[in-house]
């Protein structure tokens, strides 16, 4: 029997996740949920679907206003978003 050096959880976890490709997955999830932090209450009741398929952040928004606004600003909520992420996970954003 080989004995190996004991190692926390958390860098076992940490391994698993880095060795099965799954940071940028879990970096992902966090931009999808910090995206209602960043809009704040006001502006993220007005999202109905938001999530990211290959770079691209989709979210569905119920009001066209709003809309319009976040269209002329997406530039910057890209950037916002991939600062948060700590890496490029936002390539584009498209608002539906």
């Amino acid at each position: 029997m080989r004995r190996s050096i004991p190692r926390s959880i958390g860098d076992v976890l940490e391994d698993f996740i880095r060795q099965n490709n799954f940071d940028l997955k879990l970096q992902e999830i966090a931009v999808v949920e910090y995206w209602h932090e960043l809009m704040g209450s006001a502006m993220a009741k007005y999202t109905r679907k938001i999530y990211i398929a290959r770079g691209v952040l989709y979210v569905e928004i119920t009001s066209p206003v709003v809309k319009s606004e976040l269209f002329m600003n997406r530039e910057e909520l890209c950037k916002r978003l991939n600062e948060y992420a700590g890496t490029e996970v936002v390539l584009k954003i498209v608002f539906r």
